[in-house]
């Protein structure tokens, strides 16, 4: 399985990083990446950036080392009526916006119904592209809930690789009953490693072992098609 993108990385910029956006850049033009998004956490992350930070990258390139540059944001959901610390004028001006919650923000090991409740508000949030690492056991969620409501509102939900190699521990369950509903019911994802250091970009090796399992349809893994995948950010309204 060929993937042509990666749309959740991180640069030294969101304080717990290791790599340049540059460095990011051109590694993942030397593995043959064909887009690359740089999704800093937002601000209400310790050490994470100002949001000028998001609001400024008018000034960057929209090609690098020869890859499709995308800016946008890990935004964190910091309450449990599903409200984003970035203002929504910021938002709307972002290639693509990952929605997650963490531990830092939100109180880990609430009830399944709650946390659900919450990502169910945030979801009608039209400026939400992506779900991002879902299948964290911190966050106990009603998957079949969630994947409907992420089909009728056209919002991906992620694989995340980073999940199964070094944060969110235990997540290969969740993940793979998730992927299984997505299968069940035709609901779209996209597959990104969640990179914290450049050479960990388009890493996707456990996520493709739990697709495998699954047998998972490629039509419905966004990122293994570039034009699936800017169809779909078309289909959100981003002019890129």
């Amino acid at each position: 399985m060929k993937f042509v993108a990666d749309l959740h990385t991180h640069t030294i910029v969101s304080g717990h990083a290791y790599s340049t956006l540059m460095e990011n850049a051109k590694y993942a033009s030397e593995i043959g990446l064909e887009i690359l998004g740089v999704t800093d956490h937002g601000p209400n992350m310790p050490g994470a950036p100002d949001l000028w930070y998001f609001g400024n990258f008018k000034v960057l390139p929209r090609e690098l080392y020869g890859v499709k540059m995308l800016y946008g944001c890990e935004a964190n959901i910091i309450d449990y009526e599903g409200n984003l610390d970035i203002p929504v004028e910021v938002q709307k001006k972002l290639d693509v916006m990952i929605v997650s919650m963490h531990e830092p923000l939100m109180e880990g090991g609430k009830s399944s119904d709650l946390n659900t409740a919450t990502i169910l508000k945030a979801m009608d949030n039209p400026n939400v592209n992506i779900l991002g690492h879902m299948g964290n056991p911190k966050f106990p969620i009603h998957e079949e809930e969630i994947v409907k409501k992420a089909k009728e509102k056209n919002i991906l939900i992620e694989l995340n690789n980073s999940s199964f190699v070094s944060s969110r521990l235990g997540s290969d369950v969740n993940c793979t009953k998730i992927v299984k509903l997505c299968k069940e019911f035709g609901q779209r994802i996209i597959v990104n490693s969640d990179a914290h250091f450049c050479y960990c970009i388009g890493n996707f090796s456990v996520a493709e072992k739990i697709l495998k399992d699954v047998d998972m349809p490629e039509e419905l893994i966004i990122n293994t098609n570039r034009t699936m995948l800017i169809d779909f950010l078309h289909e959100k309204g981003k002019n890129i």
